[in-house]
């Protein structure tokens, strides 16, 4: 379930540009939360743009947690990538297949909404995560994400990012493209992007895969950088939510107890995890013993 990335410069340094084919990362999201094709639409977005924001960062294990909330009828978005190619997420209503009035064009800005925020949280391994959110502009998730680049992070740059959806409700391409300007761009620079013959990024990628091909195709003169893979992949385990229960107070514990067992439901893959009384009075021993009670 791997996908590849390219990352490249081109206009003399001055450019640095992202291009993902995520339609296996997309097509996995839409088997594990049964999405419908708006909702695979919009997650689809977020996901792709989210998995490259990981990539950005220097370190494996620092992550970046993408929210979007419109205050529309799919609720939350919320996307969790890591450095090292691993994307999952998940939104808070997969049922929702909504064209724009007169069209087949899958209405993602309706069903995100508008009236909200796109909030990026970068955990970088230190004692503060940084945390920075805009208001959404058009609840399309590409505008969304450019202007939270140009605001939060002071980097100009164009985001085309698309879900194509089959007829029966397969993932037939997504992808998502970052172009950034870096410091040092010249005005020229500028008017040659803004003279890119922009496609659909998912209509390309139907057509034909070969990211490197679509590349030269817009800068004939690009420099590839690197190559990575980006998969869909959550982490999750029941240890790790044993790990959670253990953060708990004794007195929170304990009600656990007298209120019987606990099921656990992993929202970026689907799995549930059962805790049952005599695991609880385990962690409860365990947490007395540590505290020295």
């Amino acid at each position: 379930m791997k996908n590849n990335v390219l990352i490249a410069t081109a206009l003399n340094d001055h450019a640095r540009i992202y291009l993902l084919n995520s339609t296996l990362v997309v097509e996995t999201a839409r088997n594990f939360h049964d999405l419908w094709p708006t909702s695979s639409a919009a997650l689809g977005r977020t996901l792709s743009v989210t998995g490259l924001m990981g990539l950005m960062q220097k370190n494996e294990e620092e992550a970046v947690t993408v929210t979007i909330n419109g205050g529309g009828p799919i609720g939350t978005i919320l996307c969790v990538s890591k450095a090292n190619g691993e994307v999952k997420g998940f939104c808070s209503e997969p049922h929702i297949y909504e064209t724009y009035p007169g069209s087949h064009k899958l209405a993602v800005g309706l069903a995100v909404g508008t009236d909200g925020y796109l909030k990026v949280t970068k955990n970088l391994k230190l004692k503060q995560n940084y945390t920075s959110q805009v208001k959404l502009q058009s609840g399309e998730i590409g505008d969304d994400f450019a202007y939270y680049f140009s605001i939060s992070e002071q980097i100009p740059s164009i985001v085309s990012v698309g879900v194509l959806v089959d007829v029966d409700d397969h993932i037939k391409a997504a992808g998502a493209m970052i172009i950034e300007l870096l410091p040092g761009h010249t005005e020229e620079d500028i008017r040659y992007l803004e003279n890119l013959n922009l496609r659909p990024i998912s209509t390309v990628l139907s057509e034909d895969r070969d990211l490197h091909k679509y590349l030269c195709s817009l800068f004939p003169k690009a420099q590839i950088r690197e190559e990575k893979q980006l998969i869909y992949k959550c982490d999750c385990s029941r240890e790790r939510f044993l790990r959670n229960l253990l953060t708990l107070p004794k007195k929170d514990i304990l009600e656990l107890i007298e209120e019987g067992d606990v099921d656990i439901h992993c929202e970026f893959c689907e799995k549930d995890y059962h805790f049952d009384r005599e695991d609880l009075k385990v962690l409860l021993d365990y947490v007395g013993r540590k505290q020295g009670d």
